[in-house]
């Protein structure tokens, strides 16, 4: 059977990645499983210098998944590409990089840090983080930010551009587009829904940062909903995640229309769920007679 895809002009051996945030930078996971086996590797979010995340505590369980408010903690793109980037060259797993900022200025800082770089196959640009220059509103719920922020991104980087899309707005086709409009090569969804949780002995919220991204099982039909949305909406190959758990999850995501799918929670509660969704997305294939794992893609109307 024919696992390999295209997504935005790279081909991958087989559909299934990480999600960023979720697998550090391949390297804590590597003792678990193989990494060859993986199509892609997404890291942990990349700024233009280091940042220091949110106060703690910063991750609460709850029902059917997980709350986190990381504040996408990292050392910064020099540290990323001096002591992280050389040990994913090692391997045959694609290498996408998620780039973060608070401004446009901070995206195109981060941006240039991988000018001359090689080993990044593909780049995912987080625009759920809250801009400082427009009173901490997320870029990602503003089309023109959106379009503003892929296209001066795009202009600097050599490798195919994924732009990560929040589902906190009210049409995320809008953004969809926007990015489309701005250059993006693919898109990345969903970016976490926000969630609370509240101690009520001890009367306030459990994470520190009052709310925080809520990731799991509970927010799959929300993402494989947006995921076919956007499909519709847009000519761009999708990067589906949010709340895969197995690979019928996956052939999900896929039918809806997405080209690849990122793992995420999963991997807090199981160092091997990638390939266990990689070994479903086969089994299912086997099961039906599926010979081109291409020929379901979007095969929901």
């Amino acid at each position: 059977m024919n696992l390999k895809v295209n997504l935005a002009g790279v081909e991958l051996s087989n559909p299934v990645g990480t999600a960023s945030g979720t697998f550090g930078s391949g390297k804590e996971y590597s003792a678990f499983l193989d990494l060859n086996r993986l199509g892609a590797i997404t890291v942990k979010g990349v700024s233009h210098k280091a940042w220091d995340g949110n106060a703690t505590p910063r991750i609460a369980e709850t029902h059917g998944g997980m709350l986190n408010a990381i504040g996408l903690q990292n050392p910064g793109a020099k540290a990323f590409i001096e002591d992280d980037l050389p040990f994913l060259r090692k391997y045959s797993a694609k290498v996408i990089v998620n780039l973060c900022g608070r401004d446009l200025d901070d995206y195109v800082a981060v941006a240039h840090d991988f000018d001359g770089i090689t080993g990044v196959d593909l780049f995912e640009l987080n625009i759920s983080c809250p801009n400082i220059k427009a009173g901490g509103i997320s870029v990602g719920v503003d089309p023109k930010q959106t379009e503003a922020v892929t296209r001066a991104v795009k202009d600097v980087v050599k490798a195919p551009l994924l732009v990560k899309l929040s589902p906190n707005v009210t049409d995320i086709t809008t953004i969809a587009k926007a990015a489309e409009a701005g250059g993006a090569d693919g898109l990345s969804l969903i970016n976490c829904p926000m969630g609370m949780k509240i101690d009520i002995r001890a009367r306030k919220p459990i994470l520190a940062n009052k709310m925080g991204g809520l990731s799991g099982p509970a927010i799959k039909p929300i993402a494989l909903r947006c995921v076919y949305q956007v499909a519709k909406a847009t000519n761009l190959p999708i990067l589906g995640m949010g709340g895969i758990m197995t690979g019928e999850d996956a052939i999900e995501f896929i039918m809806a229309g997405a080209t690849a799918v990122s793992v995420g929670m999963a991997n807090f509660t199981n160092p091997t769920a990638t390939i266990e969704v990689l070994d479903g997305i086969k089994k299912f294939m086997q099961d039906e007679n599926i010979t081109d794992i291409n020929d379901i893609r979007g095969i929901i109307n």
